[in-house]
């Protein structure tokens, strides 16, 4: 499975990225990620790359070959649509950090999104957020809701058991929760 996932630094990306690593090792696949981020981490364009299966020989996809993307952040998911794959899938967090100099259309951006052919899901990030109680768990609330519409083969039990081996002790039952409001929103 090819998936990318994109945003802006501090959206949680890479700690996404790893989750979904853990829980494809766990199937006994082969994993291979790689991250490339802005200028500046926080505030700048992040998109991570995951590759599973039998065999991955290469960390990066290459153009048309994600099977799914994961937007966080609305005009990033517009930039990297190269990526996906001709029957591909997006989730796409609906919500704009306008953090280039030049502002974007929110609304033009998310009308061509939704005009595209692929499934797709927008979700509301900030609902979701609001209901989880932080700001800081939305990578893994977007998570749980690609576990509940199928867009990724794993189960809460297995992105769970992934953020008990992965996420600071303090934070293992917000980001729990998280999952739980993804999977449910």
């Amino acid at each position: 499975m090819n998936i990318l996932l994109t945003g802006v630094g501090g959206q949680g990306i890479v700690l996404a990225s790893r989750l979904l690593a853990e829980c494809a090792m766990k199937h006994d696949d082969s994993v291979k990620t790689a991250e490339t981020l802005g200028m500046a981490q926080r505030g700048g364009s992040v998109v991570s790359h995951v590759r599973s299966g039998k065999f991955v020989n290469s960390p990066l996809l290459s153009f048309d070959s994600a099977d799914l993307i994961i937007g966080f952040e609305i005009a990033e998911t517009q930039r990297v649509l190269d990526y996906l794959a001709k029957d591909g899938k997006l989730l796409i967090n609906d919500y704009s950090i306008q953090i280039a100099k030049t502002p974007y259309d929110r609304n033009a951006i998310y009308d061509y999104l939704k005009s595209l052919p692929n499934e797709k899901t927008f979700v509301d990030g900030p609902a979701i957020c609001e209901k989880c109680g932080s700001s800081k768990v939305l990578n893994v609330a977007i998570l749980g809701t690609a576990s509940k519409l199928g867009y990724i083969p794993y189960t809460i039990d297995e992105l769970e058991d992934a953020v008990a081996k992965l996420v600071p002790e303090r934070f293992i039952e917000l980001n729990k929760k998280a999952l739980e409001v993804g999977y449910n929103f």
